[in-house]
């Protein structure tokens, strides 16, 4: 009897030794992904603030900077000099050595908007939009204008692809620090195709992303890339869609696990479904079994620094994105996402985890648009700062959490469904009473609430002052939502014309 009983102990210990292994779509925890869990985690405290309302008041400094941060100061080194727009033939090498951009030419002037406080009530929802291109960009007409700082950093300007990794100087919030590729070569991706999971062919883009050394990763032409398995990118990376119709589609999604330092700009992500795993490699030297990929678009498990600006993303199977496990020093920025029921998901353990306490974003300048029904984000234990996005859709709710997580609402507009009168509030707390919520420190401010909508607010009412500095400049107010997010999404980039 007494060994039956310890036979069974054994077993509940070895299940839940599994669980972390499972969630992490690794099918036995071997050594390598034990080593790599390890470094996440000093990862993690290393980006990690301890004072996350300097952060956000830097941010907040930073919003009303009217200046382009252009220098004329180049890279580091050759190994960061900015590519050429032109890529070369599919044959030749994947890699495409930069040219310098002679240090004398002055970089152009920004062209600056000036951003109208629009107070009535009725204002509609429809943008007006300037610029030339496909899609969504197809009836645009006339000058580039960029409508916030993160895009005043880098658009507007005729020569952006001789000068691709400025991008990594435009980041801004709690992702502050992450530079993805820049000190690494151009690697042009070169092929659609995504046939071998063990040993991917160079020129596509599994290829460039298990890459060990930093780069910077862009497309030769539009494509649309059918992902067999889910692309798990290695740290270091900048993916670049930028001068490209990149769509990853009708495949599997993107991964980011125990790593650091990715920025992922300019894609199309939708229609992603769940993958049946396998052998994948995640590195040049290593490859390893993967379960089953729930169907997430973007999922960033045990990572930190990421940057995710200006992507389009829809209709996965599972969440648009997924931020879990310790993941923090997050921006998730300039983005337009659509016809999705879990969009946002930021922390997904409600057992206590003192990883996921240290979580750390900024979402800002998004739009949440059609077809939207919840989790615009949803959090749990973190702190997250939501600035200067456009709700114009939800079916549920649009900010929701538990566990007691920080969450700063900060000049955002909000405009309720007028179809469902008992959907107006902005803000859904689970897994607990009031008496115990009321102590999690919900605030708004300078929020615009249209059609009803409205945020509860909980926590000290007094809140604000505890984070007030001498240099402090508040959020744009509300009223400007619209201006700032009207070019959110993926960008019909050109290249030699303004961005």
């Amino acid at each position: 009897m007494e060994i039956a009983r310890l036979l069974k102990l054994m077993c509940v210990f070895c299940i839940a030794g599994l669980i972390p292994t499972i969630r992490a779509n690794i099918s036995e925890l071997d050594e390598y992904w034990s080593q790599r869990a390890d470094e996440a985690r000093e990862f993690t405290l290393q980006a990690y603030h301890s004072d996350p309302y300097e952060i956000v008041d830097h941010f907040h400094e930073r919003h009303y900077d009217n200046s382009t941060d252009d220098t004329t100061t180049e890279e580091h080194s050759s190994n960061s000099a900015d590519v050429t727009a032109t890529a070369e033939d599919s044959s030749n090498s994947t890699d495409v050595t930069a040219t310098e951009e002679d240090s004398s030419t002055k970089p152009e002037e920004e062209r600056t908007e000036v951003i109208e406080m629009v107070g009535n009530s009725k204002n509609s929802t429809r943008r007006s939009l300037k610029g030339k291109g496909k899609g969504k960009w197809s009836k645009l007409k006339g000058p580039c204008t960029a409508s916030n700082p993160i895009d005043k950093c880098w658009r507007c300007r005729s020569n952006w692809a001789n000068r691709r990794k400025k991008l990594a100087k435009c980041v801004r919030g709690f992702g502050h620090g992450t530079t993805g590729g820049k000190r690494g070569r151009i690697y042009v991706v070169t092929s659609n195709l995504d046939e071998d999971m063990v040993n991917p062919i160079p020129g596509t883009l599994r290829h460039a992303v298990i890459q060990k050394e930093p780069l910077w990763i862009i497309f030769k032409n539009d494509m649309s890339i059918r992902l067999s398995q889910e692309l798990l990118v290695n740290s270091d990376k900048t993916i670049d869609a930028r001068g490209a119709d990149v769509h990853i589609a009708h495949g599997a999604g993107i991964t980011m696990q125990f790593v650091r330092n990715v920025i992922i700009h300019g894609l199309h992500i939708h229609h992603i479904s769940e993958s049946n795993g396998g052998m994948i490699r995640d590195s040049v030297d290593h490859f390893g079994m993967r379960t089953r990929a729930d169907g997430d678009g973007l999922s960033i498990y045990g990572s930190s620094n990421i940057w995710i600006d200006h992507v389009s993303m829809s209709k996965c199977q599972d969440g648009l994105i997924d931020a879990i496990v310790g993941s923090t020093a997050i921006t998730i920025s300039n983005s337009h996402f659509t016809h999705h029921n879990d969009v946002m998901l930021l922390g997904a353990q409600n057992n206590m985890n003192e990883a996921d306490q240290k979580m750390q974003v900024t979402v800002a300048y998004n739009h949440f648009g059609k077809g939207l029904v919840q989790r615009m984000p949803r959090i749990r234990w973190g702190f997250v700062h939501v600035v200067n996005n456009d709700y114009t859709h939800w079916e549920l709710y649009a900010i929701g959490g538990s566990q007691g997580p920080t969450i700063l609402s900060h000049g955002n507009r909000f405009i309720a469904p007028p179809h469902l009168p008992y959907y107006k509030e902005v803000t859904k707390r689970d897994y607990a009473l009031e008496d115990e919520w009321k102590h999690w420190t919900w605030r708004s401010e300078k929020d615009i609430f249209m059609n009803g909508a409205f945020f509860r607010q909980s926590g000290d009412p007094h809140y604000k002052s505890a984070h007030t500095r001498k240099q402090m400049i508040k959020p744009k107010n509300g009223y400007a939502v619209s201006k700032l997010t009207k070019y959110a999404g993926a960008l019909d980039c050109r290249v030699g014309k303004r961005c």
